[in-house]
């Protein structure tokens, strides 16, 4: 049975997962708060990853980096710290976990590494100034950690739209937001916590293997078409 660390797992994506992989996992959580789960096979500690010492682990077969932020304001209202904030919660909090278990994950069964950015990487929108500077790191990242750690361990990354989780909860908030969103989608629907849960369990998986340093866009088709 493998060991799977998710950092994050306690709500939206990072809860979905972990309802996924305690099937067949061993699953070790990471969060500022309990997961509203209870099973022989999680284990939880207490960590703010941006400020505490991270637990210690010996061995894991895989790593979910679950943490990240929504901070949508015009440029002229972005403070330098609003920029860091973000940066430090995406980017370095990702760096701080990925060295701290490296050497766990290297005595892991086909190790893997998942990473979460986000489509305003690539498609430009309005506010999002801060967030896709921080996720375009993160895919960056992705890329160069991919070829240096080949072929020992492989890394990917999701890059979701709108997804329904409570860090998302101001851009659902009633009916007529949801509907335009939905709208501006041409599959004509966002994303549930599950669906990316799905497809980052399926980037942990052994049917996996021959993946790395790739970018997935689950993006109901924002980015991809123009109809």
């Amino acid at each position: 049975m493998k060991t799977i660390i998710v950092v994050g797992g306690s709500k939206g994506i990072g809860k979905a997962l972990i309802e996924k992989l305690l099937a067949y996992c061993n699953v070790i959580n990471i969060s500022r708060s309990i997961p509203e789960i209870s099973h022989s096979n999680l284990t939880h500690h207490y960590c703010d990853v941006t400020q505490n010492e991270l637990p210690e682990i010996d061995t894991a077969d895989g790593l979910v980096y679950c943490p990240g932020s929504i901070n949508l304001k015009p440029i002229t209202r972005l403070s330098i710290d609003d920029f860091k904030n973000d940066f430090e919660i995406n980017v370095l909090g990702a760096v701080k976990v990925i060295q701290k278990y490296l050497p766990a994950l290297k005595k892991g069964n086909n190790p893997a590494i998942v990473l979460f950015s986000t489509v305003a990487a690539k498609l430009g929108m309005p506010y999002h100034a801060s967030i896709a500077v921080s996720k375009s790191g993160v895919e960056g990242l992705v890329k160069s950690l991919g070829a240096e750690l080949a072929p020992t361990l492989r890394i990917n990354a999701i890059a979701p739209t709108v997804t329904d989780t409570e860090l998302a909860s101001k851009l659902l908030r009633n009916e007529k937001m949801i509907e335009n969103i939905t709208e501006r989608h041409p599959l004509k629907k966002f994303l549930s916590p599950s669906e990316v849960a799905d497809m980052a369990a399926f980037l942990l998986s052994d049917s996996c293997a021959s993946i790395s340093g790739q970018i997935f866009e689950m993006d109901c088709g924002i980015v991809s078409f123009k109809i």
